[in-house]
């Protein structure tokens, strides 16, 4: 591993749109081709990805950041890094092998083979995971009986998605704890990467994925101090409050948002619904525009910027009110624009099904989105916002737009 560069953009985010400098993303690969029609529910695709079209989409994708100056970092690179550490190959191939399917004897043999690889293919191994027939000198009893098609270290298809496995506020590393079986080791990945890379160097850890459920997918950074948290299928209630304690006792935020959403496979997100594409203006899927509400939380009497008690910092809950007025107020904006889509019931389900809500901002007005989303981008770009189309024919089967597959490292403060 090498030092960054002195030029390396600091990291930090305080706000969804200021200008994207760097950002963490995951190019598809074998672990893709591990989805079956048998498995694809299991590991949350709801298909079979076409894998060397889904890249050339992914390609596609990387390309329109890197051209507007956005520093693209991989995680599969960063990974294979930090494996030659030996505290994070050890917590790795540790976490890997903790499956109690695997049974003792595999256990041993599994890490044993996953010891001696090197960094590269350990990465490679880790992300796309180990089949019942690729580890040599494999026995025990729950070998024999584990079905050939099975996995003794599960593939993770969803690490193409690097929003919801860590989210920055400010300037400190939220590493998530996520939902679903499929991906809690994804968790366990970003968190040695932001431990062990030279390039997070000092960087705090806020959150890690031991704690209540809580994913990046339901956190927006609305504005420098307000932080919207979507509680649903993902996230719950008990995160939400654990983040907020943090962030106000550590004086990342002075205003959290609480915003209850669907618990479906459709709306599995707060950004499946609504992202913003300007300082004060969202794109939402309209059958929820005006039916959100948030709770909002703020800190207690002296209960801001004591770090040592974190987790006992008091609380105010105030709520619930309409979403874009609670929203507003914390902003201090007299009132929030949401880009009237002008979509029919039937399109505005198709689209948001397609991820149309879920857009990545590189600049206040500047934004990225599905190109199959017609209509919805036709309508940003009537109300002043540029966009940038990209493909995802293929990228868009595990449900996730270009917000879900982007995790800003660092952002330019508005």
């Amino acid at each position: 591993m090498t030092a960054p560069a002195a030029d390396t953009a600091i990291p930090g985010a305080t706000s969804e749109v200021g200008p994207l400098r760097t950002v963490l993303l995951h190019r598809p690969g074998d672990e893709l081709r591990r989805l079956t029609p048998r498995n694809n529910d299991q590991l949350l695709f709801d298909g079979v990805p076409w894998v060397p079209r889904a890249q050339e989409e992914h390609d596609a994708f990387a390309a329109a950041l890197t051209a507007r100056g956005v520093e693209v970092l991989y995680v599969d690179r960063l990974l294979a890094e930090v494996l030659d550490v030996p505290a994070a190959r050890a917590e790795l191939i540790d976490a890997a092998v903790d499956d109690p399917r695997l049974g003792a004897t595999l256990t041993r043999t599994a890490a044993a083979h996953l010891g001696d690889l090197p960094p590269e293919d350990l990465a490679a191994t880790l992300i796309a995971g180990l089949a019942h027939d690729e580890l040599p000198g494999a026995r025990g009893l729950s070998y024999e009986l584990m079905d050939r098609s099975d996995f003794v270290v599960r593939p993770l298809p969803n690490l193409l998605f690097t929003r919801d496995s860590s989210v920055w506020v400010g300037d400190e590393v939220a590493v998530t704890s996520l939902a679903m079986p499929a991906r809690h080791r994804e968790s366990t990945i970003t968190a040695a990467v932001y431990a062990h890379h030279p390039r997070f160097a000092g960087a705090e850890q806020l959150y890690d994925a031991s704690l209540e459920h809580l994913e990046g997918g339901d956190v927006l950074l609305l504005a420098p101090g307000v932080v919207a948290v979507g509680v649903g299928e993902r996230t719950t209630p008990g995160g939400a409050e654990r983040l907020a304690r943090r962030v106000f006792a550590r004086g990342l935020a002075h205003t959290v948002l609480v915003v209850p959403i669907a618990q479906q496979r459709a709306t599995m997100h707060l950004d499946t619904v609504a992202t913003m594409v300007d300082v004060d203006a969202f794109v939402m899927y309209p059958a929820v525009a005006h039916d959100l509400v948030a709770w909002t939380v703020t800190a207690g009497e002296g209960g801001a910027g004591r770090l040592a008690d974190a987790d006992t910092t008091d609380l105010a809950v105030r709520g619930p009110a309409p979403f874009l007025e609670a929203a507003a107020a914390a902003m201090g904006l007299d009132r929030l624009r949401v880009i009237d889509t002008g979509l029919d019931p039937v399109t505005a389900e198709r689209e948001q099904w397609d991820d149309g809500n879920n857009t990545l901002a590189l600049a206040p007005r500047l934004t990225v989105a599905y190109e199959r989303n017609t209509v919805t981008n036709e309508a940003l770009e009537a109300a002043g916002i540029e966009v940038v189309r990209i493909v995802g024919s293929e990228l868009g089967s595990g449900r996730g737009g270009p917000r879900c597959m982007s995790c800003p490292v660092s952002r330019v403060p508005l």
